[in-house]
């Protein structure tokens, strides 16, 4: 599919940033402007990245790390993951105007101005450095700088739009609270948590390109070149299928390296041979040349969340019963 024959419609008529009324974003009610401050964090993607974080400070422990520490760490976590999509959100504030999936979006709707969200990201990136620094260890807050520059940096400036590999290498970012757990409890970095990176890295793909089959036309609207805008469904669920199988390998080398047990392992087999399974059905569906509603392809999209949440779960719980 040829970008440049994207055709650009009604959408188009709706300049950012506007929702109907005059007033400048400062003059609006205080605690819809609280939200959507709260809103420009994307608190449901900081959700996943903590889902990741505290488990791994369990495994790094062997047992239950100082609640205190697991409290600063998710607090220094939210603060730099919240400026990194802060920032994103400033950059793309453009295309998110025009996709129906980021249309409501505070810089969108006014709600917040440009200059506004500018601020607020940088500020969330400085505090969160200072915050990691200064009450966990300075080589957390390096990774979580680490994390939130290559975001904003080499996934969204540079990245996102250039190529249908943006989600592959942009996704190092979600990757690193792995680190970021393991080196708050430890001052140090180990196998285990590059192994469970390993496991992030090669989630990310086929966690995303379902969602971006789903919304195909958004992304081809403003000419940002998904997997899924740029290559057929066959070729899309194919290369989900080899990104699943190498995931739910690397999964296992948890337990051989010594870090896990038994539970740890039935759980990534039973969790990846489930996700497998609806990865072949998708890859199945596509090859039929199934549309529409009918090709589910959210199925995996939501599965893919059960199957992170399941597995570090394990992981945390892991310790308690070798």
């Amino acid at each position: 599919m040829s970008l440049s024959g994207v055709c650009v419609t009604a959408v188009e008529s709706r300049p950012a940033g506007v929702i109907g009324t005059s007033q400048s974003p400062s003059r609006r009610p205080v605690a819809a402007r609280v939200m959507a401050f709260v809103a420009l964090t994307k608190p449901r993607i900081i959700e996943l990245l903590l889902i990741t974080t505290v488990p791994v400070m369990f495994l790094a422990r062997q047992g239950v790390p100082d609640l205190g520490l697991v409290l600063l760490t998710c607090l220094g976590g939210y603060l730099s993951a919240g400026g990194a999509n802060a920032l994103n959100m400033y950059i793309d504030r453009d295309i998110d105007a025009l996709m129906d999936r980021t249309s409501q979006r505070p810089l969108v709707t006014g709600m917040v101005s440009p200059r506004e969200c500018l601020a607020f990201g940088i500020t969330l990136a400085v505090v969160s450095t200072l915050l990691f620094g200064l009450t966990v260890n300075w080589l957390s807050a390096w990774l979580a700088l680490g994390a939130l520059l290559f975001y904003v940096v080499v996934y969204t400036m540079l990245l996102k739009r250039r190529t249908s590999q943006n989600i592959v290498w942009g996704g190092i970012a979600g990757c690193m609270p792995v680190l970021i757990g393991w080196s708050a409890v430890t001052d140090s970095l180990s196998w285990a948590p590059v192994v469970l990176f390993l496991v992030m890295f090669f989630w990310t793909p086929p966690h995303y390109w379902p969602l971006s089959m789903k919304v195909r036309e958004d992304y081809a609207r403003v000419g940002v070149p998904m997997l899924p805008v740029i290559a057929s469904n066959k070729v899309v669920a194919k290369q989900i299928v080899i990104y699943s199988w190498v995931m739910v390998a690397v999964s296992l080398l948890l337990t051989p390296l010594g870090y896990t047990g038994w539970f740890y392992t039935t759980v990534a087999l039973a969790a990846g041979g489930w996700w497998l399974w609806e990865a072949h059905s998708l890859q199945n569906r596509a090859k039929a040349e199934t549309t529409g509603g009918k090709l589910k392809e959210m199925r995996l999209f939501h599965w893919s969340i059960t199957y992170v949440s399941l597995l570090f779960v394990a992981v945390a719980v892991d310790p308690f019963l070798r």
